[in-house]
């Protein structure tokens, strides 16, 4: 694949910009998107009130519809910024891996407040659901059955992105592209069995500590896989494109370490909510 002269980031280009401004950084333009989803935000809470209390559903769809244009137009106008030639020096990127470990460090801790409230239950559980865990009027889910396969499907997806990392680093773009093209599929796969799973579960979130807690870890990971299917096909648009060269593609290399992060959770998530709540005893839902 042919690459855009001007779109290439050599090390001497980044070294030229920032001899010219006397330091490696970049100051940003002023932008319009901060406030405009602020403003969405506060639309799609108001209206996700309303929605929830069924009194209007025309406000909530308004602020979805707003942030969903936010994001479009702000990702937009960073990839532009990422594309500008010098722009993203050597300083300007290690900031951008700092700002997403760290980012990635607060994703870590969100789900261990999850974690910490699932176990606190499971090791104390109250006499009102009969001090045993899981609840006697809950009929988990067969580990080795969906969970299983999602698990496969996530590990495998794992491999084909470390695959197309490596082919950029050695700048083959055909293979890049081909192992972006697989971890996307998976990724969109993943969801589908997900929600068949989800589909057959004989309880719902409103039936108790355990479905409650069961669905907000799984299903904030579930969100999490839809966030990372679509990054990642963000990046295999510009991977098309051939916006990432083995020096400049802090983008890709941040898509990958989020979508790692998803992965490893996910082990988590099975091993504690899928295998170790597992009541072989009950009767195990039937997957057609």
């Amino acid at each position: 694949m042919q690459h855009d002269s001007k779109k290439n980031i050599t090390e001497d280009s980044l070294g030229t910009i920032a001899h010219e401004h006397g330091h490696p950084f970049h100051l940003v333009d002023p932008s319009p998107w901060p406030l405009i989803a602020a403003i969405a935000t506060l639309v799609l809470a108001i209206g996700g009130v309303l929605y929830m209390h069924q009194l209007d559903r025309v406000v909530f769809f308004i602020g979805l519809g707003l942030l969903v244009f936010t994001f479009f137009g702000w990702w937009r106008d960073v990839i532009r910024e990422g594309n500008s030639t010098g722009v993203h020096t050597k300083a300007v990127q290690s900031g951008l891996k700092i700002g997403m470990g760290l980012f990635i460090l607060s994703e870590v801790m969100f789900f261990a407040a999850f974690f910490w409230g699932y176990f606190h239950v499971a090791f104390n559980p109250p006499a009102v659901i009969g001090s045993v865990w899981p609840p006697k009027n809950i009929i988990t889910l067969d580990p080795f059955e969906l969970p299983y396969l999602n698990t496969l499907l996530l590990l495998l997806s794992g491999t084909t992105v470390t695959w197309a990392h490596h082919a950029l680093l050695e700048n083959k773009q055909n293979d890049l592209i081909k192992g972006l093209a697989i971890t996307v599929f998976l990724g969109m796969i993943f969801t589908i069995v997900q929600g068949i799973e989800y589909h057959h579960a004989t309880f719902s979130i409103k039936d108790g500590i355990y479905p409650s807690s069961f669905y907000m870890a799984t299903g904030f990971h579930g969100a999490h896989v839809i966030i990372g299917t679509i990054f990642l096909g963000v990046c295999l648009f510009r991977a098309r494109r051939g916006e990432f060269t083995p020096h400049h593609h802090v983008g890709f290399e941040a898509a990958a370490w989020y979508w790692h992060f998803v992965d490893v959770v996910w082990l988590f998530l099975f091993v504690a909510i899928y295998w170790w709540s597992y009541n072989p005893d009950a009767a195990a839902i039937p997957i057609p």
